[in-house]
């Protein structure tokens, strides 16, 4: 994986980080100026430079955050968890939950697809890649119909959650509630009913 950092001063490098994700993810990977960044953090370009060689190495270890962020909700969520369809609720809630609290990390790991930035796209493909092994642990785990297509059925429920924040809104259901929502489907195919719903 091509390195994320050159010099890198301690004290600054966390605000930087923090401004590289808000902007990207506000603005957009490509819309998104080193004097932009420079302006966000009150460092001029030059000290940008300092502390990583390159816009596309900041992207990717804005990439990295992020997925470690939402990795380490989901571990934490389903280590308790010994029933399959409740780790994958666990799992499909911390998820929801990581990419529904406004962390622009969460909102760049969503919005960047590796394609947007084609000189790191395999570095962020192995990211995405990483993460989506987890869930994939989660989902395997699951008795779903033999004649079923279980990579098919997967990257459908990874789809859907990561369409939630395009149209859920505070005051409506539940998190919990919008992933049971989400795995109903997959319960009726394996014959399996709803857990209780909780508050």
């Amino acid at each position: 994986m091509a390195t994320t950092s050159a010099k890198r001063q301690p004290n600054r490098w966390p605000a930087l980080l923090d401004a590289a994700a808000a902007q990207f993810a506000e603005r957009g990977y490509h819309a998104t100026s080193m004097r932009d960044l420079a302006a966000a953090t009150a460092m001029t370009p030059g000290a940008i430079y300092f502390h990583v060689a390159s816009k596309q190495a900041l992207l990717l270890a804005v990439y990295e955050e992020g997925v470690q962020r939402i990795l380490d909700r989901v571990e934490a969520a389903v280590a308790a968890e010994r029933g399959p369809w409740a780790r994958l609720e666990k799992a499909v809630v911390a998820h929801l939950e990581s990419i529904l609290d406004a962390s622009a990390y969460a909102r760049v790991v969503i919005r960047i697809l590796p394609g947007d930035a084609p000189e790191i796209a395999a570095e962020l493909k192995e990211l995405r890649d990483r993460y989506e092994a987890r869930l994939s642990r989660c989902f395997s785990a699951i008795p779903l119909p033999r004649e079923r297509d279980a990579t098919i059925a997967r990257l459908a429920l990874l789809g859907a959650m990561n369409w939630t924040p395009v149209w859920y809104h505070q005051g409506g259901k539940s998190v919990q509630a919008v992933a049971r929502e989400l795995l109903a489907p997959l319960r009726a195919l394996a014959g399996v009913k709803a857990l209780r719903d909780r508050k």
